[in-house]
């Protein structure tokens, strides 16, 4: 029987180890995936540490998978998959389709959503087996250390964008211009908002420039964000990125009337927002998930069409560990990568 390399986790928070198993066969609905790059995610953190429930050990993360179909389940060509397909498998690792969400459409909140490395093993791997609801196709422009990163970093800022209140040539905050914040910045931009990147430190402010923002805000001068937004005549969204509900809470009062706070950055502190701040100027704050594998596909489209990219630094499977370790300590700019080839 033919064996696949995975980075597996054996107890909760421990190293990556690499560990080799048989090559597994897609059952119906699902192909098998050759792995070819996969991107590491802060929010791996929730399942080498086994901090969610139902986290089975050893695991295998990985939610920004890119790969190729080599060998189809029962009834998945009925979906118009062949082998040798490009295909990525993001957050959105599939659906129950029977709970109420599922059956009203909104497949992100699937009460049961079937997430890469949780669900079942990841693409931290040479192979993994996906359902075919879960795929999204790469187009040709771009490769797969790209292509990985957009099926959650990519399509959650988009999504966050394309699906908020702003509409072009409206101010638009990016809250950050980390792994997910880099990426925001390019997208506000090429739908045609007024962007102002915030960061902290004046060293900054060259990165959101050639990210292509029109405006720049250093959290850390004298200034305060809120009051820098309302001399630009306040945002009508601030897209928060960074996992730091203090610098969230700061943005919320440059935000224009009716102005829409969509929080993507996750942090355990609660946001010190007062109701009025909300009440008298009738804002918005949204919670947003990431998308479906077909939001999946309508940012990779988007993204080869403007040249939208993320910065990745790759490394080989085998150096898993070290890849994540540098994830965890901030020093990656933007996206670790793990590849195959």
């Amino acid at each position: 029987m033919r064996s696949y390399r995975v980075a597996q986790v054996t107890v909760p928070g421990g190293a990556f180890e690499i560990a080799e198993r048989e090559v597994p066969q897609p059952g119906s609905g699902q192909v098998r995936i050759a792995v070819e790059a996969c991107g590491i995610c802060h929010s791996d953190v929730l399942f080498v540490n086994a901090a969610v429930p139902g986290v089975s050990l050893p695991v295998v993360p990985g939610h920004e998978v890119a790969g190729r179909i080599e060998e189809l389940g029962q009834g998945a060509r009925e979906y118009g998959w062949q082998v040798g397909d490009r295909v990525t498998v993001g957050w959105f690792g599939g659906s129950c389709l029977h709970c109420e969400q599922c059956r009203r459409g909104d497949f992100i909140v699937c009460e049961n959503l079937k997430v890469p490395g949780w669900a079942y093993d990841g693409g931290f791997a040479e192979a993994m087996i996906a359902p075919v609801d879960a795929l999204a196709r790469i187009p040709d422009a771009l490769g797969p250390v790209d292509a990985g990163p957009m099926a959650c970093a990519g399509v959650t800022t988009y999504n966050g964008l394309r699906r908020s209140s702003a509409r072009p040539g409206d101010v638009v905050a990016v809250l950050g211009i980390g792994g997910l914040g880099h990426l925001g910045v390019q997208y506000a931009v090429a739908m045609g908002y007024e962007t102002v990147a915030i960061a902290r430190g004046e060293e900054k402010a060259e990165l959101a420039k050639r990210l292509g923002a029109h405006h720049y805000i250093d959290s850390t001068a004298g200034t305060p964000v809120a009051s820098a937004l309302q001399n630009l005549g306040g945002a009508k969204v601030v897209l928060a990125t960074a996992g730091n509900s203090e610098a969230i809470t700061a943005a919320v009062d440059g935000l224009t009337p009716r102005g829409e706070l969509v929080v993507l950055g996750a942090d355990t502190e609660p946001l010190g927002i007062a109701p009025l701040q909300l009440i008298l100027s009738g804002r918005v704050v949204r919670g947003h998930p990431s998308g479906t594998a077909q939001d999946v596909q309508d940012t990779l489209d988007f993204s080869a069409l403007h040249g939208i990219r993320p910065t990745t630094e790759a490394v080989p499977l085998d150096q898993a560990d070290a890849a994540y370790q540098r994830m965890l300590s901030g020093a990656a700019r933007f996206r670790m990568v793990l590849t195959t080839g």
